[in-house]
């Protein structure tokens, strides 16, 4: 196996041996691997001395996760490992029904053609991990275009599909990459959501655990075959850890043709209703903590940021019990996993901001407050796609006249804060305790403060004090619906 070659001597020699692979491959089938019915030593001469201009077009994309809000993501492999291990590996995702996208190296394939045709005719995709995994960033332009095309042209030879998508070795890519990936025609530059490298000694457990703290919607894994040792064994942590969140495999190619596309943020009415503005000491605002009324109406919330397992058990839990509720969300979590965000809006919820960084909003300068304010509402904006609703929750609660109008003058004049508090942020409250609390402090136009946290019992404590509540008379709308927010 070639790796770690970059300096230009090196890659003469990988590119020498390239070309003879190319010969014995056009040799055995006695067609054309450029075009034509046959190709000769001068023409692979020409091809090799050919200079190859920079791209003038518009360079391609660099995926990472696909936007979606479909409980849907792709298995990726990158490298070709050895043909027992290869072989495994497939019989492996053949138990569990899935269709993966193998990122091959074109000298890997020309070596080993037989596994090459063995994954296609199980079904998977192949796309191209260029030539031999080198360092692209630390290449020429005509070296990453030779890399990436060379390594279409091998794999386009043996078995008989163009690749649509091309990933480097590490992840790493410049513009030079991103221009040479659309020079070949390649779609876009996949990178990856989740890249597994080799565990340290983690049982069974905390890797399943570890595994589904990290996946989500939209997320495209990647498993390197040359340099996990153990990929074969891997592969039922991460069928596990989907079937625990609930997603499914699908191949990328599927993944990247039902996502949508984010318009950009100038582009979403309403992007720029969250603004700096530090003539703050005559503004008004409204401190909400409840809702006078005879209606039996009261609104769940939901505060901060969690994972994709503890978020889709929440957004479960009020499906079936027909509940639509109000989140405020931490958007630095949000930045980091938007579709996780537009998941929630699709579910029929309210979206509000939570800040960005959840810090202590009493303790940061008018600037740094409104900073958090405007940077929140831009990421949660950016992320559904549609203006949040225009509430504004303080982190722990706390706030004073000074920050409430500071808070009001960069655009949110409405701060919900909250009647019943079960403080279910603390693990060490049961869901006993929860429900309890809960049904003791509710009354008629209750604000419910609940969490969406990872590892406390909310999911536990929330389907049983929705149905005592029920059982009560009362009935649930989001927040904005229940003080009549006029946006």
């Amino acid at each position: 196996m070639i790796r770690n070659w970059t300096s230009t001597s090196n890659y003469k020699k990988i590119y020498t041996k390239l070309l003879i692979a190319l010969l014995v491959l056009t040799l055995l089938s006695g067609c054309g691997l450029f075009g034509g019915s046959g190709t000769s030593s001068d023409d692979v001469k020409e091809t090799k001395d050919t200079e190859i201009a920079p791209y003038n077009g518009e360079m391609s994309k660099a995926i990472s996760n696909v936007y979606t809000a479909k409980r849907e993501l792709a298995l990726t492999f990158s490298g070709m490992g050895d043909e027992a291990t290869m072989i495994r590996l497939l019989k492996e995702l053949d138990v569990y029904h899935i269709k993966a996208t193998f990122f091959l190296p074109g000298m890997r394939v020309a070596e080993e053609p037989d596994i090459v045709k063995e994954i296609v005719s199980r079904g998977h995709e192949i796309e191209n991990n260029t030539l031999s995994r080198l360092d692209m960033t630390k290449l020429s332009y005509e070296q990453i275009y030779k890399e990436i095309h060379l390594s279409n042209e091998i794999i386009r030879k043996t078995t008989g599909k163009t690749p649509r998508y091309v990933r480097t070795k590490s992840g790493h890519y410049n513009d030079d990459v991103l221009l040479a990936t659309a020079h070949n025609g390649l779609d876009s530059l996949i990178v990856y959501s989740f890249f597994l490298h080799n565990w340290q000694g983690e049982s069974p457990e905390e890797k399943s655990q570890y595994v589904r703290k990290y996946i989500n919607r939209g997320g495209i894994i990647n498993i390197d075959t040359e340099e996990i040792m153990d990929v074969v064994d891997d592969i039922p942590i991460f069928v596990k850890a989907a079937s625990d969140v609930g997603y499914e495999f699908i191949p990328l190619s599927k993944l990247m043709e039902l996502g949508g596309e984010k318009k950009p943020l100038e582009m979403i009415k309403g992007y720029d209703a969250a603004k700096a503005n530090l003539n703050y000491k005559d503004t008004k605002y409204n401190l909400i903590f409840r809702k006078e009324t005879s209606k039996k109406e009261i609104s769940l919330t939901f505060d901060d940021w969690g994972t994709d397992y503890t978020v889709n058990k929440i957004l479960d839990i009020l499906a079936e019990k027909e509940v639509k509720a109000t989140f405020f969300l931490r958007a630095k979590g949000v930045e980091a996993n938007p579709n996780l965000a537009r998941a929630i809006i699709e579910g029929g919820h309210e979206v509000a901001s939570h800040t960005y960084s959840h810090p202590v909003i009493t303790k940061l300068t008018p600037e740094e407050l409104q900073e958090e304010v405007v940077k929140a509402h831009q990421v949660i904006t950016e992320a559904i796609q549609q203006q949040p609703t225009m509430l504004f929750r303080p982190p722990t609660g706390e706030i004073d006249d000074k920050t409430a109008r500071i808070v009001a003058a960069a655009g949110y004049p409405n701060i919900a804060l909250y009647d019943v508090t079960t403080f279910d942020w603390d693990s060490n409250n049961t869901a006993d305790f929860i429900v309890k609390e809960i049904m003791e402090q509710t009354h008629n136009g209750s604000i419910i403060l609940l969490h969406m946290l990872d590892d406390i019992h909310t999911i536990e404590a929330l389907p049983v004090a929705i149905e005592r509540l029920k059982k009560k008379g009362f009935t649930f709308v989001k927040m904005g619906e229940l003080i009549n927010l006029k946006e």
